[in-house]
């Protein structure tokens, strides 16, 4: 009991201890809200710096392997058709270009691999991955190489086009499906993240608001006992740290909010757009891929032509529609869609993209996107009807040709409107990233240094106060 009375005489009892257990309270909440948004502050860099160099980057490259894997499969399908017999009767232009191309992919894949071997490292399922489409991939070349030299040779044709053969099944059997895998792995990695520091945000949010709120409590009971003790309408030092208070916590709070704004914008609103893109870009090289198969293997034509349907499905997808009927049914759901946005007459990777419309001049450049590939297509159907017609050298011109009208130029305008609308995004994304990051230099400062303010300036405004117990 004594002890208990010697605690309340000290702690409670008299003014001075009344107004020091007051003080203690507000600098000992001031300083938890100042640590907690320190915290917040540094977990919210980290993610930003998460984003912008790693999860992104890693995801972005194992789809940009993924394309150039069909890139090289497709201009290693040009080389041979353009190439004639020895270079007799060479198609100049076509092979000219589809030998840059084929390098530029080759050099590309190269980069790729090398990054998403770093970026795999700790995770044992992604390490495996690389790996294994190391290895494959130094195989895949090594049928390539065989396939153009024989292709070199007069007479080879026929040799060179096995090796091509067991090259592309390698790709589209082992090859492509890790590639995929790869994608699909960091890109769920991404969102995992994404969903943790929605979530951590949250909470801290939550957290600052709840510690802010007791401190304007504290400043509150102290500028009452305050007054009603010393019979002062209001004690000036007590009144500026409830302000920096205020400030601080609408700042902090304010802060959480935009991060977790300018999170949402660059996953959901921006980055799933680049996925879905990036994806119907590997699709269109693959398609363009199976066009030059078509015309290049006898063998295999019926399999390479419901090959590039089926890619075209996953591009714009229409249920029941066959290489004779794709043309009208685009056409027509199209003109449905561009009267009735919800109209639901397609899917696809066009139709992933065009769901998700969320910045100034996406919309426009994605119905380009899709009106280019609508050309894109029947430019395939001419291809075919010159191939079944018996003129097969005009086939290979028009499907292989770089002039104003032919199919390669209109493919080159399909993917530039693809391009502009994942620059759209990746500039968005990019933009998010940029202010998310300055929120918190330009804010997080200024929360903390109130909140260290209100501490000084709560000191100063009880030093008077207690001096007269002295």
């Amino acid at each position: 009991m004594a002890a208990r009375a010697a605690l309340r005489r000290r702690y409670w009892a008299t003014v001075p201890a009344r107004l020091r257990l007051l003080r203690a309270s507000t600098v000992l909440l001031a300083a938890a809200l100042t640590a907690l948004l320190a915290v917040a502050g540094l977990a919210a860099d980290g993610t930003w710096n998460a984003v912008a160099d790693r999860d992104a980057p890693r995801t972005t490259s194992a789809a940009d392997l993924n394309l150039a894997l069909n890139d090289m499969d497709a201009q290693a399908a040009n080389l041979l058709l353009s190439s004639g017999d020895a270079g007799k009767g060479e198609l100049e232009t076509p092979h000219t270009k589809a030998t840059g191309f084929y390098g530029d992919a080759r050099r590309e894949i190269g980069h790729d691999l090398r990054t998403l071997a770093v970026a795999a490292q700790g995770d044992r399922g992604d390490e495996k991955t690389v790996e294994s489409l190391t290895d494959d991939f130094a195989e895949y070349q090594e049928l390539i190489g065989r396939a153009l030299e024989n292709d070199a040779r007069g007479g080879g044709k026929p040799d060179a086009l096995h090796d091509y053969r067991d090259a592309t099944d390698l790709l589209q059997n082992k090859l492509l499906p890790e590639a995929r895998t790869l994608v699909s792995s960091n890109d769920a990695a991404f969102n995992r993240q994404y969903t943790a520091a929605r979530s951590t945000l949250a909470a801290q949010l939550a957290a600052v608001l709840v510690l802010g709120l007791l401190l304007l409590g504290a400043l509150g009971v102290l500028q009452w006992y305050l007054t009603r003790r010393f019979r002062r309408i209001i004690n000036p030092g007590v009144l500026a740290a409830t302000v920096c208070t205020i400030v601080a916590v609408l700042l902090g709070g304010g802060l959480l909010t935009a991060c977790a704004d300018h999170l949402r914008v660059a996953r959901h609103d921006a980055f799933d757009s680049v996925v879905a893109l990036s994806r119907a870009r590997a699709l269109s090289y693959d398609a363009n891929a199976d066009e030059s198969r078509f015309l290049l293997d006898p063998e295999r034509r019926t399999r390479y032509a419901d090959s590039f349907l089926a890619k075209s499905q996953k591009l714009y997808g229409l249920r029941g529609a066959t290489l004779a009927t794709y043309d009208d049914r685009l056409a027509a759901t199209w003109r449905d869609y561009t009267a009735d946005h919800d109209a639901p007459h397609f899917t696809g990777e066009f139709r992933r993209e065009l769901d998700n419309i969320t910045f100034p001049g996406e919309r426009a450049a994605a119905e380009r996107t899709v009106e280019a590939y609508a050309v894109y297509e029947r430019d395939d159907r001419k291809v075919r009807a010159l191939f079944a017609a018996g003129e097969e050298r005009e086939a290979v011109e028009f499907c292989m040709g770089w002039e104003a009208g032919t199919s390669n130029a209109h493919f080159g305008e399909w993917m530039a409107a693809l391009d502009r609308v994942t620059d759209i995004n990746r500039a968005h994304f990019t933009s998010s990233v940029a202010a998310g990051r300055s929120e918190l230099a330009d804010q997080l400062p200024w929360a903390c240094g109130l909140l260290l303010l209100a501490i000084g300036l709560t000191g100063l405004g009880l030093r008077p106060r207690l001096a007269e117990f002295r």
